[in-house]
C-alpha cells in the first residue's frame, strides 16, 4: 500500500465534522431570516449547543466528527480572526476623537480586570477566568479563540465563556433597547452605549439596528475599537504566561504574538493605508462569516449541559456580574461624556 493511501483516510478524517458544521451554518441562516433579531453567529452556538444535548448522538460528535469540530473552532476560528481585521479602519477609529477612544479603551480594561478578578474570586476552574475577561471585555466568541491560543490548555476550557458570551449578548438585543428608552438616550448616544458594552460584533448590528442608522454605524466603530485591543491585550497575555512558565522551568511555551494575531494586525494595516476594493471586503465578510459560524457550532458541540448545571453555576455569576459592571459602566460613561 502506497504512503497516499495510508495518509487518505486521515486526510478525510475533518470531513464527516465540516459536514455537520456547516449544515448547522446553513440552518442557522435559516433560522435568522425567520428572527433577524438574532444574528446567524448566535444561532450557530445556539445550534452546536442543542446538537450535542442529544445523547445518542454524542458518540458520533465526539467520535467520527470530533476531527472537523476541533478543525473548526481552533483553526478556522483563528483564520476568521485575521478576516475581522479587514472591518476596522484607524481612521475611523481616529474620527471618533481622542476622548471617545480613551473611555472606551479604559471600560474594556476595567471590565477584563473586573471579570478576572471576580473568576478568581469564584474559583472557576483553569483558565476560564482568563477566557471570560477576554468575551466580555473585547470582542465575545473571537476574543475568547484569540486568548485561548496562548494559555496553557490551548482552549480546553472555552465552551463555559463562549456559551455565556452568547448567552448574555443575546439577552442584551432585548434589554438594552428597553433601557435605553427608558433613560431617553439619544439615537448617536444609544449606538455608543451599545459598541461599549455588547459582545460579539453581530451581537452589537442586532442591538444597535433597532435605533436606526446612525445608532449602527455608531456601534459599529466603537465595537471595533474594542476588537483593535484583541491583539496587544493577548501579546500582553501572553508575555506573563510565558515568565510564569519560564519560571516553572515548563518545556513548550507559546509564542509571545501567535501569528493569527500577528495576521489581525497586519489585516488592519491593509485596510487602513490600502484602498480595498468593496467588492473584496464584502467577500472577506462573507468568508469571515462563515468561518466563526462553522467554529461556533464546534464549540457549541463541546458544551454539555448538565455538567454546566451542576459546575457552573458559579460561571454564570461571574458572567452576569460582569455584563451588569460593563453595561452600568459604559451607560454612564455615555451619559455623562460626550460620547459618539
Amino acid at each position: 500500500m502506497s504512503p497516499a493511501a495510508v495518509d487518505a483516510p486521515s486526510r478525510a478524517r475533518p470531513v464527516p465534522g465540516l459536514v455537520v458544521a456547516g449544515a448547522a451554518y446553513g440552518l442557522a441562516w435559516g433560522l435568522h431570516l425567520v428572527l433577524p433579531a438574532v444574528p446567524v453567529l448566535t444561532w450557530c452556538v445556539l445550534l452546536g449547543i442543542a446538537v450535542a444535548q442529544v445523547r445518542p448522538l454524542r458518540p458520533v460528535l465526539d467520535g467520527v466528527c470530533k476531527p472537523g469540530l476541533t478543525l473548526a473552532s481552533k483553526r478556522l476560528l483563528r483564520i476568521g480572526v485575521v478576516l475581522l481585521g479587514l472591518q476596522l479602519s484607524l481612521v475611523d477609529v481616529a474620527g471618533l476623537g481622542w476622548v471617545t477612544v480613551v473611555v472606551v479603551v479604559a471600560i474594556l480594561v476595567l471590565t477584563f480586570g473586573v471579570t478576572y478578578l471576580l473568576g478568581r474570586w469564584a474559583r472557576l476552574p483553569g483558565d476560564q477566568p482568563l477566557l471570560l475577561a477576554a468575551g466580555f471585555s473585547i470582542c465575545g466568541a473571537s476574543a475568547i479563540g484569540g486568548m485561548s491560543a496562548v494559555t496553557r490548555d490551548r482552549g480546553k476550557d472555552a465552551a463555559t465563556p463562549v456559551a455565556l458570551v452568547t448567552l448574555f449578548g443575546t439577552l442584551a438585543i432585548a434589554v438594552l433597547p428597553l433601557v435605553g428608552g427608558w433613560v431617553g438616550l439619544t439615537h448617536l448616544e444609544f449606538g455608543a452605549w451599545v459598541g461599549a458594552s455588547v459582545h460579539d460584533v453581530g451581537q452589537v448590528v442586532a442591538t444597535a439596528q433597532t435605533a436606526g442608522a446612525a445608532a449602527l454605524a455608531i456601534a459599529v466603530i466603537v465595537k471595533l475599537t474594542r476588537v483593535l485591543m484583541l491583539a496587544p491585550i493577548v501579546a500582553i497575555t501572553s508575555t506573563i504566561v510565558r515568565r510564569q512558565d519560564a519560571g516553572a522551568g515548563a518545556g513548550a511555551r507559546p509564542p509571545i504574538v501567535p501569528l493569527f494575531v500577528v495576521g489581525f494586525a497586519v489585516a488592519v494595516v491593509i485596510r487602513t493605508v490600502v484602498p480595498v476594493p468593496e467588492a473584496l471586503l464584502t467577500t472577506a465578510g462573507t468568508v469571515q462569516s462563515v468561518l466563526l459560524g462553522l467554529a461556533l457550532v464546534g464549540l457549541g458541540s463541546g458544551i454539555r449541559l448538565e455538567r454546566l448545571v451542576r459546575t457552573g453555576g458559579r460561571a454564570v455569576l461571574v458572567g452576569l456580574m460582569s455584563w451588569i459592571t460593563i453595561a452600568s459602566v459604559s451607560l454612564g460613561a455615555v451619559l455623562v461624556l460626550p460620547l459618539g
